[in-house]
């Protein structure tokens, strides 16, 4: 944690000092506001989940503090309200661990889950307080405040998918009904999963959203492969996505333009029949090149549009180069390899798939607006977990910490449980 401040708080004096000329007017501010509120979450999780993984809070924070820099460089407006973001992130922290004590209750409730799930997804499409911006209808606007529904929504898809494929992990891996010489699955095991999928795929759909209903499907696939082990899923899963986007492609004038933008982003931008955006955001990536042009020194926010939002990818890789998007992509890698460690540890299936679960979210969320950016896949407008401006997001990823940090807690609990048990019964 302290060398995440040392690090966070040194780029913030470097942006100022290059952007300014001199130091920011308000650094004791900063730098005691980042300070108490990660200390405070510290404090909280060693008294509520003492034996929980030391490695993710860090990580969050200096994710976090990179993107407030960029954020407060370029949008000075938005870096008030991203830290009045943190500051709740922070309470909903705290408040999942007092709330949750332990994980595996929460598999009592699955079909509560998915019907909350679905109600959150549906809240956008209700008249008057659901918003549509930028051509996709995922907003709810209730008073001052707007946030995003799907945000929550995907976090209690992945218990309920936990839950389920936990529930029917032998029946979805061993084919007992045959059709002509082959075995498959029993087809109504995988009706009311493939019911719940579905049915979330065509409400993003009709909120002309891919880049979350692309979440959704990795999630649901890589879930479902974790749990049966079998590769039919993977090639299954493969060839509904070419389907899904082959439809996409022709009826959604959203999907359809996005494809055209990947193609070819410089005849989009130049014929004014699309976006500049990604167009931009490459010759801001060029300007870095290895190193950066050094924190304060970027052009990038003159030209790239929803720069701390959808591109500020292009805002770190301008000004801190190569080196700077390596060090995003490795804090995210250590994130999700932690995540995993502690996926592999827990003591029953639903817990596993659900610390599986939401690791996998954070890691897929990262790497789709990761690999958009860099148009390794089409650029799908998601926001880069803890760097990029949203309170939506930033809360949703702070709840996965907290899940994350409980189920880590759990697991030491357990085996410590296990080896007392296992020490009593010895034989002499």
């Amino acid at each position: 944690m302290i060398l995440a401040w040392i690090i966070v708080g040194s780029f913030y004096v470097l942006a100022s000092l290059g952007a300014k000329g001199h130091l920011p007017n308000r650094l004791g501010i900063f730098l005691t506001s980042i300070i108490a509120i990660s200390l405070a979450m510290h404090v909280c999780i060693r008294f509520l989940a003492p034996n929980a993984s030391q490695i993710l809070l860090p990580i969050a924070t200096l994710l976090n503090g990179v993107g407030y820099v960029e954020i407060a460089r370029w949008n000075p407006p938005y870096a008030g309200y991203q830290a009045l973001w943190f500051l709740v992130s922070a309470v909903g922290l705290v408040a999942t661990l007092i709330l949750v004590r332990r994980v595996r209750d929460l598999d009592r409730y699955r079909y509560l889950t998915l019907l909350t799930a679905i109600g959150l997804l549906l809240m956008p499409l209700v008249p008057h307080i659901g918003e549509n911006l930028n051509g996709a209808r995922l907003w709810v606007a209730v008073g001052p405040i707007s946030f995003q529904p799907v945000e929550i929504a995907k976090i209690l898809l992945v218990f309920f998918f936990a839950s389920y494929f936990a529930a029917n992990r032998e029946l979805l891996s061993t084919p007992t009904q045959r059709i002509g010489r082959y075995q498959i699955v029993p087809p109504k095991v995988l009706l009311p999963i493939l019911f719940a999928w579905g049915f979330s795929m065509a409400i993003l759909g009709a909120e002309n959203d891919i880049g979350f209903a692309l979440l959704l499907f990795a999630l649901f696939i890589s879930m479902l492969w974790v749990t049966t082990g079998l590769k039919t899923y993977v090639v299954f899963g493969m060839g509904l996505f070419a389907g899904g986007m082959y439809v996409a492609a022709r009826y959604f004038s959203q999907v359809h333009s996005r494809l055209e933008i990947w193609f070819n982003p410089w005849t989009a931008c130049f014929n004014h029949t699309g976006s500049c955006q990604l167009a931009y955001g490459w010759y801001s990536l060029a300007a870095g090149g290895m190193t950066g042009t050094g924190l304060g020194l970027g052009q990038a926010g003159h030209t790239v549009s929803y720069l701390t939002s959808d591109m500020i990818l292009a805002a770190v890789g301008e000004e801190l180069g190569f080196l700077g998007i390596i060090l995003i992509v490795c804090l995210f890698a250590a994130f999700v390899g932690e995540g995993f460690h502690i996926a592999q540890r827990a003591t029953s299936d639903y817990v596993r798939l659900a610390a599986t679960g939401l690791t996998a979210l954070m890691g897929f969320q990262a790497f789709f607006i990761m690999a958009g950016v860099l148009r390794v896949l089409p650029f799908t407008g998601i926001t880069l977990p803890f760097v990029a401006y949203g309170g939506s997001s930033l809360v949703a990823n702070y709840l996965i910490v907290a899940l994350l940090l409980r189920i880590s807690d759990e697991n030491s609990l357990d085996r410590r449980g296990g080896e007392i048990v296992a020490v009593k019964f010895k034989k002499p």
